[in-house]
């Protein structure tokens, strides 16, 4: 089921009315949630239900059994049996295919033809979201930072909460599990702020995104037939679509807890204002990348034994990162030059001296404008369908052909773009950028702004397309 269509909305309001006005204990709500979940991801394929349920009923078993005992032989191969299950699913679904195919690719190389069968099976929507959360809660209670819970029905809502459930973000046990034993009582305030950061993310979903996407898809789709000016137009496109989509996403997710008075960790932190690679890092998608630091790059070591070991588990993690994000070697090597950009910033982090502020202000947009066109870059790795693909862009857009007059894109879509950068860059103290501006707005101001920005979201209202992240 996607937010961004009506079936959604209708969803919505059911469960709202149920949630507050029939089940009011804290139990029966909890009831209400799981199963209002369990529609949510069986109304894309039901087959699956059994998939995030397995995992689910796995590690509360899991948890409890780590719980009960203290021989630490047995509490290691518990863990690894979380770990192995976990990852062992998510491996078969999401990356046996391609694993294979390189191997046979591999091998044709040196005249061998293996007969391997690939399987013929379908990625299940959010497994990489909901199998992280399952470990964290499973990788918590094994280092005992973290109470294994007893209540069954919790622990499972908690996996499968339908806000967050096929796009995170990737919620910590520690964060959301408690919030499920407590009484939870309407608060206007709370909802309204839901609902106008719903808003914002229904307005960069449906407008910039989906806008965006219906003129980029046949560019990248077909990059050969077009010139290297267009391309780069394209990619800045892009950028700016998967932050929307992805952005757009998080954001009515964390809203649409706040309507059952949950708080979701913030996703995104205004990553387009990043001075450095590091610090971009640092705001997009923060719940996969303080995962990987606290699951994995720290366990690594981190940067607890020498600058050569850190520069070596960031390159892991940044490997993995791409890995995690799709079956393609464009992926993997979006991940490694992520990290070459990445590891420069290692060596740079201290001030040698001081600077005056106005220096520093035309130093701070240099930085930000060199940030964002490296990372623009990289999303054409991203992006691409192939590899051939990636060369026959980079071909064009390092090459006279990039001076040659582009396709026009629509002067609207640079404009309502415009408009989200500028919101965003006035209320970027603000965790969200409409709730701080519009707290301060005079009341006719607000709400003329509320209701245009509904109006355009109903007038670019069309086929709902599916959030890229989606396929990860």
């Amino acid at each position: 089921m996607l937010f961004n269509s009506s079936v959604f909305a209708i969803f919505l309001c059911i469960v709202f009315c149920l949630y507050w006005l029939v089940f009011k204990q804290t139990k029966q709500q909890n009831v209400l949630l799981l199963l209002a979940s369990l529609f949510f991801y069986g109304w894309w394929d039901w087959r699956f239900l059994s998939l995030i349920c397995f995992s689910s009923v796995l590690d509360f078993a899991i948890g409890l059994a780590l719980q009960n005992t203290q021989i630490q032989s047995k509490r290691k191969w518990l863990l690894i049996t979380s770990i192995v299950v976990n990852i062992g699913l998510l491996f078969t679904f999401k990356y046996y295919n391609f694993f294979v195919e390189s191997f046979i690719t591999v091998f044709q190389t040196f005249g061998i033809n293996l007969n391997i069968q690939t399987l013929s099976i379908i990625l299940p929507l959010g497994i990489s979201f909901y199998t992280f959360q399952t470990l964290s809660y499973t990788i918590d209670v094994y280092k005992r930072v973290f109470e294994p819970t007893k209540d069954i029905i919790a622990f499972m809502a908690y996996i499968s909460f339908f806000p967050q459930l096929v796009a995170g973000p990737i919620e910590r046990a520690s964060n959301l599990l408690p919030q499920f034993f407590k009484k939870r009582t309407f608060d206007k305030t709370f909802a309204l702020e839901g609902l106008k950061i719903m808003l914002w993310g229904f307005f960069k979903k449906i407008v910039i995104a989906d806008g965006i996407s219906v003129l980029i898809d046949p560019i990248f789709k077909s990059p050969e037939q077009y010139n290297g000016a267009t391309l780069a137009v394209a990619g800045m496109l892009f950028a700016v679509q998967i932050y929307a989509d992805f952005s757009g996403y998080s954001e009515i997710a964390i809203g649409t807890a706040r309507l059952f008075a949950f708080r979701l960790m913030k996703n995104f932190n205004y990553p387009y204002f990043a001075s450095s690679i590091i610090e971009f890092w640092k705001r997009w998608h923060i719940s996969l990348t303080s995962w990987f630091k606290d699951y994995i790059y720290i366990p690594l070591g981190g940067n607890r034994y020498g600058l050569q070991k850190q520069i070596i588990n960031t390159c892991i993690i940044f490997i993995i990162s791409g890995i995690w994000h799709g079956a393609n070697i464009t992926f993997i090597l979006w991940g490694i030059a992520h990290a070459f950009f990445f590891i420069p910033g290692i060596f740079l982090r201290k001030k040698i001296y001081a600077i005056p502020a106005f220096v520093n202000s035309i130093l701070l947009i240099g930085k930000i404008f060199y940030t964002n066109c490296i990372v623009i870059l990289l999303w054409f790795l991203f992006r691409a369908e192939s590899m051939k693909d990636v060369t026959i862009i980079f071909s064009k857009i390092f090459s006279s052909n990039i001076f040659h007059q582009s396709v026009e894109f629509p002067v609207y879509i640079y404009i309502l773009t415009c408009i989200v950068f500028i919101t965003e860059w006035f209320g970027r103290t603000y965790d969200f950028a409409i709730v701080g501006i519009a707290n301060k707005a005079p009341r006719a101001i607000r709400w003329g702004v509320y209701y245009i920005l509904i109006y355009t979201i109903l007038y670019y209202f069309e086929t709902p397309l599916q959030y890229i992240y989606f396929q990860f």
